[in-house]
């Protein structure tokens, strides 16, 4: 199959490294900085190549602030029986623009990064696959996440980003929360320097997807949630109520079960 990816990044790269060895794959990026390093495909600048190169598949691994202008670049060059796609973390707007670009599109989430997720074994990561959109589509990406041996589950677009709002917006909202209070440390201990890393892998994120992740309609309702909890704690301490400590810890030891 010809696949197009779109975007050389960290996610582009990862597809590219997975895809190249059995399909014809070519990566399209405009800055041609960043297809230095790409490797076993062909390396698109110029946006007739794509015309040239017919695409069967297209991946759109452009960050999350693009993703929507690159499918818009490359639409009117692409056959009309090319299947569009993206791996988007944030799918406000997809629908809609799909069921109006006149294509046939598969939606996908990845649910881990290159920032933490272990590349050579996945089998602890999950995948979500979006129940609209073409079946073949699907069928490509559900055989690519089992070889890859990830969990893999099947959301509608709806299902997605309330899963989203829960699973990103709170570890964010908590990481954000540990660095704005964060001080140097000389001797820190080994959970000071664990959440250090964390906080550190988080920062490196774009800001826009960071923004979009947490400007999602379904994360301030969690992000009440955090601050509930935070004035619960807050008055344990303050009154240092010894026998609530030890039912709230047993509360949420339950959580993590």
């Amino acid at each position: 199959m010809r696949i197009l990816i779109m975007g050389a990044g960290k996610m582009g790269s990862f597809f590219t490294d997975v895809l190249s060895f059995e399909h014809e794959v070519a990566v399209y990026d405009v800055n041609p900085q960043r297809l230095r390093f790409m490797y076993n495909c062909y390396r698109f600048t110029d946006p007739e190549e794509i015309r040239e190169f017919k695409p069967e598949l297209v991946i759109n691994a452009a960050t999350v602030k693009y993703t929507l202008d690159a499918f818009r670049q490359v639409l009117p060059l692409l056959p009309k029986d090319c299947i569009i796609s993206d791996i988007a973390s944030v799918k406000t707007g997809l629908k809609e623009f799909y069921d109006n670009s006149g294509f046939r599109y598969v939606s996908t989430h990845p649910m881990f990064g290159p920032t933490f997720a272990n590349l050579d074994k996945l089998s602890t990561e999950n995948a979500i696959i979006i129940k609209e959109g073409d079946h073949l589509g699907k069928i490509f990406f559900k055989d690519i996440y089992q070889r890859l041996g990830l969990n893999i589950f099947e959301y509608t677009f709806e299902e997605h980003d309330e899963t989203v709002a829960y699973s990103l917006s709170i570890p964010f909202v908590s990481t954000f929360a540990f660095a704005a209070v964060m001080k140097h440390q000389d001797a820190p201990g080994t959970t000071f320097k664990r959440h250090m890393a964390i906080a550190k892998g988080v920062l490196s994120e774009d800001d826009f997807l960071l923004q979009e992740i947490l400007f999602n309609p379904r994360t301030p309702a969690q992000v009440e949630g955090i601050r509930t909890e935070l004035n619960e704690l807050l008055d344990i301490i303050n009154k240092k109520d010894g026998e609530r400590m030890h039912a709230y810890l047993e509360k949420i030891r339950q959580h993590i079960k």
